[in-house]
């Protein structure tokens, strides 16, 4: 038996027996050693047994923030790029350096970010109610800003598909929410889900049958797009379309119920399993879920704030950062990001 087996098999025995450290009671300001394998790390199905790496531990990497979203990882330029909307900046976290500066600032209250197939930065902006891309020289073009004429309300999140296509996610928090978009203003349009054109930049809707669409990932064969709906009303958490012609989005059903709680941003892994940002509830709840692609939970990753939204990156891919309202979490993973540019 080697070593990463004797651990996986000591921890899978011993999960129901940790009277360890919890993500509330643990002291993330202290440089102290704590036990391995990471409590906080929580295998809830057997299946997540091979997916937690035992040697490691969730890392805050940085605090300091007011609302963290949209990471994104740059694995050319070994960095994280993130949102803090609510403070109208765009945060880039260096690998090498392990500092944390600003890369955009004002930042037009951007949310949700990603790369597209040639690498460049695509984000939603909630002040000025849009999609963006950054070239490569530096300068930001608009891809979209509205639809049939009429402005979108706060463009949330994004996905890329193969086939260059660029879908995101409009939910009314920018125009709700005065300090991190619009401010109060009418909205002009539906909640709804839309398509940019890599070829034609026309835009389509998608879907608009979610109440409050937010966080976007496709699996990854990319025949399944997977939308989470914040709407109050219940059931909310993960819903799954089939994609067809890799232009629709058809057969709608929810998939995964968040319960109590919210899911936020969404990842799926390489085999399939999803990753969802979770929170509002408080201890044993809040910081990333994992779902096998049948909706059973494998297992959670336990923070003392809100996961609004997570990526996977790292020299490997097999890194999960996670933005948490005021903070920056990363663990390393026995597995690695799906669709990564």
């Amino acid at each position: 038996m080697d070593r990463r087996t004797f651990l996986k098999t000591g921890a899978g025995a011993s999960a129901g027996l940790m009277a360890a450290n919890t993500a509330m009671g643990r002291d993330w300001t202290s440089n102290a050693p704590m036990r391995l394998p990471d409590s906080d790390v929580v295998i809830v199905d057997p299946r997540f047994a091979g997916y937690k790496a035992f040697t490691y531990q969730i890392e805050r990497l940085w605090t300091g923030g007011k609302f963290t979203e949209g990471p994104v990882w740059i694995g050319d330029g070994h960095y994280l790029l993130f949102s803090d909307v609510n403070a109208d900046r765009l945060l880039r976290w260096s690998e090498e350096t392990g500092q944390v500066t600003v890369f955009r600032s004002p930042a037009n209250h951007c949310n949700g970010n990603i790369r597209d197939r040639q690498g460049r930065l695509i984000t939603c902006e909630h002040g000025p109610r849009r999609v963006v891309r950054t070239e490569y020289d530096g300068s930001v073009s608009v891809l979209a800003d509205k639809f049939q004429g009429k402005r979108f309300n706060s463009p949330n999140d994004i996905a890329v598909h193969p086939d260059g296509g660029i879908w995101f996610t409009d939910p009314i928090y920018g125009l709700s929410d005065l300090p991190v978009g619009a401010g109060k203003a009418a909205s002009e349009t539906k909640p709804a889900t839309y398509r940019i054109d890599p070829k034609s930049g026309s835009v389509a809707m998608v879907n608009d049958d979610i109440p409050m669409p937010n966080g976007i990932c496709f699996s990854p064969d990319f025949k399944k797009l997977y939308v989470v709906d914040t709407g109050l009303a219940s059931p909310r958490g993960v819903y799954v379309f089939d994609v067809v012609d890799g232009i629709r989005a058809t057969n709608r059903r929810l998939l995964i119920d968040a319960g109590k709680g919210f899911f936020d941003g969404i990842k799926c892994d390489v085999d399939g399993n999803i990753w969802a940002g979770a929170g509002w509830v408080g201890e044993g709840y809040d910081g990333a879920h994992c779902y096998a692609p049948d909706a059973t939970l494998l297992g959670k990753i336990l923070l003392p704030e809100t996961c609004a939204n997570l990526c996977f990156g790292g020299v490997k891919g097999n890194r999960l950062f996670m933005t948490a309202t005021n903070s920056l979490y990363a663990v390393y993973l026995e597995t690695k990001g799906a669709a990564l540019p």
